[in-house]
């Protein structure tokens, strides 16, 4: 009788075990990629994933995506609070006719980290040559990352390109490289909101149209930059009422235009200790607007106009 009874109490406890269904697995706060991991992974330290499409299905919102050694990692679509940082390795993402990162999520805050972004060269019809765009965000952060070869014609290829709508997003691009863009270095056009954007200790070369561009309702302030060979553009273009840039200790060269400011609206550009020369066309092209100096800029050697809009304005 005792076994028996003992039989069917196992019995019992197997088939609520078969009925079970384990829990899923919770997400991680920090996750990791290889060169020779895989997606099917959990993306731990010791099972790293392959890519970092992969990896961020499987990391929490406000998580972190490291690199555990060099390699391509894909392109990625962001809509959580998230950070990625490439560190030790200027690890990879080949953005052939497709956005780098895309960052389309409400009030997120986005940390890119230790990155190259490479648009694949001259690849044509680029329908959405970003090295970077941003949709919806609250802040993103762009620290020590390449962006490069984006080069596509439909339209020419931006390497970071901010198209949001809502107020007071914060985008900083800080100890960047961004180079060989057919279109625009940094390009701010949001529809509605607005948009504060920080430039500090970056380079932009090679954007055929401008180096810098803000459409409308974005304050920039720009630090210790260069802007230099958009060859029929402008280091620096304003553009509608609601632009205005702050530039200090920067360099805008070789260009056609050194600051294009105007053109729709009255946009308002203030330059403090900086360089603007061998601009092809003019140093300063000044439409509609203002651009003011504090008069201590170098404003020399370029084809054209190199005077600000009125009297410089003293330091204080």
């Amino acid at each position: 009788m005792i076994i028996r009874k003992s039989l069917a109490l196992v019995g019992a406890i197997t088939v609520g075990m078969v009925g079970y269904a384990a829990p899923a697995s919770a997400q991680a706060t920090r996750t990791w990629v290889s060169g020779v991991g895989d997606d099917v992974n959990p993306c731990s330290r010791t099972a790293p994933c392959k890519t970092f499409a992969g990896a961020i299905s499987k990391t929490a919102t406000g998580g972190e995506i490291d690199v555990l050694d060099p390699g391509g990692f894909g392109t990625i679509s962001i809509t959580k609070h998230m950070v990625i940082d490439g560190r030790p390795f200027m690890s990879s993402m080949l953005a052939a006719n497709v956005n780098g990162v895309l960052v389309n999520g409400a009030g997120v805050i986005v940390t890119l980290r230790n990155l190259t972004i490479n648009g694949a060269g001259n690849a044509p019809n680029n329908i959405n040559g970003n090295g970077i765009r941003i949709i919806q965000a609250g802040t993103v952060n762009i620290d020590n990352v390449v962006i490069e070869n984006f080069s596509g014609t439909i339209p020419q290829g931006r390497g970071v390109a901010i198209e949001t709508a809502t107020a007071n997003v914060k985008v900083r691009v800080a100890n960047s490289d961004i180079f060989n863009v057919n279109g625009i270095g940094i390009h701010s056009n949001p529809s509605a909101g607005s948009v504060i954007l920080v430039v500090d200790n970056t380079k932009i070369s090679g954007g055929n149209l401008s180096g810098i561009q803000l459409r409308q309702l974005t304050t920039a302030t720009i630090h210790n930059s260069s802007m230099t060979g958009s060859a029929t553009g402008a280091g620096l273009t304003l553009e509608l009422t609601s632009a205005t840039a702050h530039v200090s200790n920067s360099l805008l060269a070789n260009n056609a235009f050194g600051i294009f400011n105007g053109s729709g609206g009255t946009p308002t550009t203030r330059i403090f200790n900086s360089v603007i020369t061998g601009n092809t066309t003019a140093g300063l092209n000044i439409p509609s607007g203002s651009v003011i100096s504090y008069g201590n800029n170098a404003i020399r050697g370029n084809a054209g106009n190199e005077a600000p809009t009125g009297a410089a304005t003293g330091t204080q």
